[in-house]
């Protein structure tokens, strides 16, 4: 991967630089909304990596708790740090999207409100990660994102089930739903290049978290050398004074030292 890795970076930063050219130039100009709807091209794909992601989060912690495995761990760790990232944008896009459309900011609706929900567990998943310092850290973080991800289907289908402020589904949302062509076009080189971008950002994040684990352990057998040394060193000891003490015959009468002065006969 190393050696692919100058490649894939750019791979992705091309994937990037045309999906913005399909965004701004190509895709047509929305009729109601203007220009302002752009940033559609943007709020839509970062929405699906993060649900991606979350996704990678919740199967990687199940393996952890399954195997005990260091690498399904360090996995759900990186692709949690980048999901909360591409999540993060979205509960900015959004904003920056309504206030222009709908006239305000933010509202207390089922969509916005289950996905700040959603930011906030996976918040909480990082912050118990950080500062956690139990032996049951790890499996009580993945029994956390295994929690947290349930709230991924309740985001998806809250515009489905409840009334919201947010348009219908644009992907089977029945009658009078989808898109123009040239904007499904734009959507998918955005979700391409993003894609590839957290793909990069979660090979990096999970070979640093293979490389801290490798870390905390050297500190811990340092830690641990020196008593398991003396240990060692007191259980020589006496086994080096048994064999000194003991006859071949197995009584334990020492031995007459060769070198012993001789006592005269008295006169």
């Amino acid at each position: 991967m190393k050696r692919f890795f100058p490649f894939f970076v750019l791979v992705t930063l091309a994937l990037l630089c045309y999906a913005f050219y399909q965004a701004m130039y190509v895709a047509p100009t929305e009729s109601t909304m203007g220009d302002v709807q752009r940033i559609f091209y943007y709020h839509l794909p970062h929405a699906w990596v993060a649900f991606l992601l979350f996704f990678t989060n919740f199967l990687a912690s199940i393996w952890y708790l399954v195997r005990r495995s260091e690498r399904s761990d360090a996995l759900a760790l990186a692709s949690a740090e980048v999901g909360v990232v591409f999540c993060t944008v979205v509960l900015i896009t959004g904003p920056l999207w309504a206030r222009p459309v709908w006239g305000i900011w933010w509202t207390w609706d089922a969509r916005l409100t289950s996905t700040l929900v959603l930011w906030l567990i996976y918040v909480s998943y990082l912050v118990l990660r950080r500062f956690a310092t139990g032996a049951q850290t790890q499996v009580l973080s993945a029994a956390l994102a295994i929690f947290g991800f349930v709230d991924v289907p309740i985001v998806y289908l809250s515009i489905r089930y409840f009334r919201t402020q947010h348009p219908q589904p644009v992907i089977a949302g029945g009658e009078g739903s989808g898109l123009d062509p040239r904007m499904w076009t734009a959507v998918l080189w955005n979700l391409a290049g993003f894609l590839s971008l957290a793909l990069l950002l979660i090979w990096l994040r999970y070979r640093l978290a293979l490389a801290e684990n490798a870390v905390e352990e050297a500190h811990a057998n340092r830690a641990l050398g020196p008593e398991a040394e003396m240990r060692s060193g007191k259980s020589d000891g006496r086994a080096e004074a048994e064999m000194r003490v003991t006859k071949p015959d197995g009584r334990g009468s020492a031995p007459q030292s060769s070198s012993a002065p001789k006592v005269g006969k008295p006169r």
